[in-house]
């Protein structure tokens, strides 16, 4: 169902606080958001690409620096992470009620 699913790591720096704010509330509709400025995410080609292209219209590629990390087939990645503080856990596939 979801196989073609890659677990992405995104990371990002923006200059400006107004874009920071829009590149945040986008990130928390495609993602679980792990500290600032970092989420995790499970996407889909189709919504890799759509998160990109969307991403690409807020940035100024001049002052800001966005970076996504393709972990690889989410439901086969195991990441190796130290994790200091609070405890981190992979984002899971859950399902969704209609």
């Amino acid at each position: 169902m979801y196989t073609d699913e890659h677990l992405y790591i995104v990371s990002y720096d923006i200059g400006e606080p107004k874009r920071w704010r829009r590149v945040f509330r986008l990130m928390k509709g495609y993602g679980e958001w792990l500290q600032l400025s970092v989420f995790q995410c499970r996407l889909t080609a189709q919504q890799h690409a759509e998160l990109i292209a969307l991403l690409d219209g807020i940035i100024h590629h001049k002052d800001d620096h966005l970076v996504l990390l393709d972990l690889g087939p989410a439901e086969r990645v195991v990441p190796r992470v130290v994790s200091l503080g609070k405890t981190f856990t992979p984002v899971a596939r859950e399902p969704v009620i209609v």
